[in-house]
């Protein structure tokens, strides 16, 4: 019988290791970190739940500007050469 037990802890040791070291391992790490960082009661919980907000909000906002400013590059960069088409009116300086 204690060998038997003794074989199922060798063979435990690596496998846990082996699911620890995982994706899912590390996923359960930083939950456990982040229960511990906004734990109830914590003083700066509510402040960095915010700021994480705040950076997704910002991180948002730059891919969006970069978006648009390769957009316009493109429009810029088609009509090199081309005159801008005036309307009734309007003249060219």
């Amino acid at each position: 019988m204690t060998w038997f037990l003794l074989a199922v802890l060798v063979l435990l040791v690596p496998i846990l290791a082996i699911v620890l070291d995982s994706q899912l391992g590390r996923a359960l790490a930083a939950r456990l970190e982040r229960r511990d960082i906004g734990s109830p009661g914590g003083p700066y919980a509510e402040r960095l739940a915010f700021l994480e907000n705040e950076v997704e909000r910002l991180n948002a906002e730059v891919r969006r500007l970069d978006e648009e400013s390769r957009f316009m590059n493109q429009l810029l960069e088609g009509r090199t050469g081309e005159r801008p088409v005036l309307g009734k009116g309007e003249r060219s300086d």
